[in-house]
C-alpha cells in the first residue's frame, strides 16, 4: 500500500483492551475465528478499503511480539504499522494520534478511520462509508435502534426509529484528522477522558458528528457464545465473491 500524494485516510484497529468476559487466557482480538485471528480480519479488510492508505494496528503493552508475528504469519502481505496502546481506550486513541501528529499538522492525512478489533465482521461497505459522511461533514458514527441500550438524539437517529430512541453506537468510526488531533491535544491538556472517540470530539470542537446506519451482522464479540456466532458470519462472507 503506496502512500499517495493527495490528502489520505488512516485505518486504526484498536486491540489494547483486556476482553476478560469472553472467557480468553490473553487478549482476545488474538482468538482465531474461521481461520484467522479477529485481529487479522479486520486489518484484512481496512487493507483492501481503496481509500485507505495506511493501517495501524494497536496493540497491548507487552504484546508487540505477538502483534508483528500474527500480522507477519496471517497477512504477509499486507503493510500494518505498530503502535503501543494506553491503559485505557481513551489512551490508546491517544497515543495513535501522537503518532500521526506530524502527518495530520501537515495536511497529509485527512481522515482517520477508528475500529474495535473485537468486531471482526465489519463488511468493507461500512469502512467506505464512515470514510466519506466524516470527510463531508465531520465524523461519522454506525449506530442501530435496538432497546434497551443508550439513548441518544439527532436527525439521523430521529429518521431510523424516532427521535429520542435508544441506539447501539458500532465501529468502524471516523472523523476528520485536524479535528480530531485538535480534540484529543485539548483534552490531554485537561485531563479529559471520553467514553468513546465521539464524546472526545463533541467536547473538544464544533464538529458535527453523524450517524449512519449501523449493521446487524457487525457484532463485537464480547463473551464465548459470541465467537461461534462470528465464524458463522465470517465463514458465509469468505463464501461470498471478494470485490
Amino acid at each position: 500500500m503506496s502512500t499517495p500524494v493527495e490528502p489520505y485516510a488512516v485505518g486504526v484497529v484498536l486491540a489494547a483492551g483486556m476482553g476478560t468476559r469472553v472467557g480468553a487466557d490473553g487478549n482476545k482480538a488474538y482468538l482465531q475465528v474461521a481461520g484467522l485471528s479477529m485481529v487479522s480480519w479486520s486489518l484484512d479488510t481496512l487493507d483492501r478499503c481503496a481509500d485507505v492508505a495506511r493501517v495501524v494496528l494497536v496493540f497491548r503493552r507487552g504484546e508487540r511480539e505477538l502483534a508483528e508475528t500474527t500480522v507477519r504469519r496471517e497477512l504477509p502481505a499486507a503493510a500494518v504499522e505498530f503502535v503501543e496502546g494506553g491503559d485505557s481506550r481513551h489512551a490508546s486513541e491517544n497515543n495513535v494520534l501522537r503518532y500521526l501528529a506530524a502527518d495530520i499538522d501537515s495536511g497529509a492525512v485527512d481522515a482517520v478511520l477508528i475500529h474495535d478489533a473485537a468486531r471482526p465482521v465489519a463488511e468493507l461497505d461500512m469502512f467506505a462509508t464512515a470514510l466519506a459522511v466524516a470527510r463531508e461533514f465531520g465524523g461519522a458514527i454506525p449506530a442501530l435502534a435496538v432497546p434497551d441500550v443508550v439513548w441518544a438524539t439527532g436527525a439521523e437517529i430521529a429518521a431510523m426509529s424516532g427521535a429520542g430512541a435508544p441506539v447501539r453506537v458500532q465501529t468502524p468510526q471516523a472523523f476528520q484528522a485536524g479535528p480530531l488531533l485538535h480534540a484529543y491535544r485539548a483534552a490531554d491538556r485537561d485531563g479529559f477522558e471520553g467514553t468513546d472517540t465521539s464524546s472526545c470530539v463533541e467536547a473538544y470542537t464544533d464538529v458535527e458528528v453523524r450517524t449512519f446506519p449501523g449493521e446487524p451482522r457487525n457484532l463485537k464479540v464480547t463473551y464465548a457464545r459470541d465467537i461461534a456466532v462470528a465464524e458463522r458470519l465470517l465463514i458465509d462472507r469468505a463464501q461470498r465473491p471478494r470485490r
